[in-house]
């Protein structure tokens, strides 16, 4: 599918989703303007990226004049006013109702009248999410996998107010960026973290219970299931901090057990331990850059 779609903009750049988010849209070909409230973390992101397209031509999988324009696409924002000339502004800061809604205010203050809001939430409701801002008919809930740069799926979930034109436009782009989009609706936790964040927490209750350690555990899930990664180096992967952040939006929805945070989490993330951006969770780490080499 065609997208009229040209100029796209990334809210939370500077963390591990956001920048991961920015290299699909700017290797897909879209001017990408990358925003964060806290720049500093911008020219790491942008590090990192580089680094990540230096591996990707080592390898044989994009040219030298592929990478550099690339990385001409992803062009920092000053503030969030620079997001102004986007036709589609995605938005992958914390898993926060309150947050999320602010910032769509302020984009709805920025942004052209015919710009797409996207949201790159993993369990709260689209259509709370869009209630923060006055064009509800033009969000749409898109999330993506971790690590973005690398994983195709796309979740697509519309709100009850997402007009079809502007759902179609998103689902465009997605295919235009080479992705995978599914269809979701509006529930909590979607498809992936419906079944996610319960099976993640259960590895970490066996951590808590000493039933094996993490390494031993992850072994067991991808030899057993054919997982491609454990579900404890999913968690310093994605962050500690945020399978907090998951459970505490995901558990009061849906009442499950599973679904409430461990003590052992609340406490690793007490003590700094939020995995490989801090260079220690359920495993440790040296040198590490935000995609994980």
């Amino acid at each position: 599918m065609s997208t009229n779609i040209r100029t796209v903009g990334v809210c939370g750049a500077g963390g591990t989703m956001g920048a991961g988010i920015a290299i699909v849209s700017a290797r897909a070909g879209f001017r990408t303007i990358c925003y964060d409230s806290r720049p500093e973390g911008l020219p790491r992101a942008k590090a990192d990226s580089a680094a990540f397209f230096d591996r990707s031509v080592a390898r044989g999988r994009m040219t030298e004049a592929d990478r550099d324009a690339t990385l001409a696409r992803l062009e920092p924002a000053a503030g969030l006013a620079d997001l102004a000339a986007c036709d589609l502004v995605i938005e992958a800061v914390y898993e926060d109702l309150s947050v999320k809604q602010g910032l769509m205010r302020e984009l709805d203050a920025v942004c052209a009248p015919h710009t797409i809001f996207a949201s790159n939430t993993s369990t709260l409701s689209i259509t709370e999410i869009a209630s923060g801002c006055s064009r509800q008919d033009r969000v749409v809930g898109m999330h993506f996998c971790l690590p973005a740069q690398l994983m195709k799926l796309i979740e697509m979930s519309p709100g009850l107010n997402t007009a079809p034109e502007t759902f179609a436009a998103a689902w465009a782009w997605t295919e235009a960026c080479g992705q995978t989009p599914v269809r979701t609706q509006d529930k909590p936790g979607f498809i992936l973290n419906a079944l996610l964040v319960p099976f993640n927490n259960d590895a970490i209750r066996l951590v808590e219970a000493g039933v094996a350690d993490p390494a031993a555990i992850d072994a067991a899930i991808k030899t057993g299931l054919g997982y491609k990664m454990g579900p404890l180096e999913l968690i310093d992967l994605v962050g500690l901090d945020t399978q907090v952040r998951l459970c505490e939006a995901f558990y009061p929805v849906t009442l499950d057990p599973r679904s409430a945070a461990p003590p052992l989490l609340r406490r690793m993330v007490a003590a700094g331990m939020l995995g490989r951006k801090s260079g220690r969770g359920f495993y440790r780490y040296d040198g590490n850059t935000m995609f994980g080499a």
